[in-house]
């Protein structure tokens, strides 16, 4: 059964994870509050990569906050491969430094795994801050590994809700596809979907 804190905090996550592939700014507030319940979570569930993960989601929500709002906001873009690849091997390099240390330092649960959720959701994160459409590809990629991890370690609704990500990351992308900003110089006018 699940506790009152697991089940509050992925509707909250889930709604703002929802948000996020309506490019609504309304994604960040979901996402302070959260991941506030979440980092609690994980600490209990001795998923410590997880509990840093969580700070960082909060810290990002902020950066979020300022980073969609008005005029100012970026249009949907993509980020070209020859960038990506070094963001993805330095997440995966610092995943397997993180894990390491938390094998050999704590009791934490699959430390390799949760630091390699960490890393590839913090990319993940930063890529839609920036709105580059590689942030869908990088979430479905964590809740791929996030599915299993969370099952077996008893989260069950979380892991159930995670498969509900994954779902949501695939729309995300197709969605996005659709408010892709054409490339500079190329005919057709730029999207400019509202972020209300």
């Amino acid at each position: 059964m699940p506790s009152a804190l697991e089940l509050a905090a992925n509707l909250l996550v889930a709604s703002s994870i929802w948000l996020a592939a309506r490019n609504s700014a309304l994604t960040w507030w979901a996402t302070i509050a959260g991941c506030a319940l979440f980092g609690v979570l994980c600490y209990q569930h001795q998923l410590y990569a997880d509990v840093v993960l969580q700070l960082f989601f909060i810290a990002a929500a902020v950066w979020g906050l300022f980073s969609w709002r008005g005029a100012q906001a970026l249009p949907i873009r993509q980020l070209p491969s020859r960038c990506l690849l070094p963001y993805l091997t330095a997440a995966l390099v610092i995943a397997a430094l993180y894990g390491a240390l938390l094998h050999f330092w704590t009791d934490a649960y699959a430390p390799f795994w949760d630091s390699l959720v960490l890393t590839l959701s913090v990319l993940a994160q930063l890529l839609l801050i920036r709105r580059y459409l590689q942030n869908w590809w990088c979430w479905l990629l964590v809740n791929s590994i996030a599915i299993p991890l969370y099952y077996h370690r008893g989260l069950e609704l979380t892991a159930a809700f995670y498969a509900l990500y994954w779902l949501n990351a695939a729309y995300g992308l197709w969605q996005w596809r659709q408010w892709l900003s054409p490339p500079a110089g190329s005919a057709g006018s730029s999207v400019d979907k509202s972020v209300g």
